[in-house]
């Protein structure tokens, strides 16, 4: 496949991600989207992006938490199964990983700041450079 083409393969599976984080989505799921074995995918994800395909659905669920905590009262559990995340302990654990601190220290930052959305957006996403593990 040349490269514009395995460019635009890896954009419909990282828009697929940001469209349908809370959902289940696997590796097999993504594949199929980019019409491309499992393999390849994760191979060519990192390429592109920099972190693999199941790294960065991840990050997407826990940016998506991040807002939930500290703009509704949802309870920890509820927000956490919003988002994707099927179980209590992986979404405690990858949500540490990723932005320093569990989620109920960072809900206790209180209510977002009043800001425009993007701005609020890009100050706020966590970064996955530097993460103890690439997941």
């Amino acid at each position: 496949m040349p490269a514009p083409e395995v460019n635009r393969a890896m954009l419909r599976v990282r828009d697929a991600i940001d469209r349908d984080y809370a959902l289940e989505l696997d590796v097999d799921a993504m594949a199929g989207i980019a019409a491309v074995s499992p393999a390849h995918l994760i191979r060519t994800f990192h390429l592109v992006f920099g972190e693999t395909p199941h790294r960065y659905l991840q990050r997407r669920r826990v940016e998506r938490a991040m807002f939930l905590l500290r703009s509704t009262d949802r309870s920890v559990t509820d927000v956490c199964f919003a988002v994707g995340f099927g179980s209590l302990g992986t979404f405690s654990r990858t949500f540490r990983d990723i932005v320093g601190e569990p989620p109920t220290v960072y809900r206790r930052r209180g209510p977002l700041p009043q800001a425009d959305g993007c701005f609020v957006m890009a100050w706020t996403r966590p970064s996955s450079f530097g993460e103890a593990s690439a997941g």
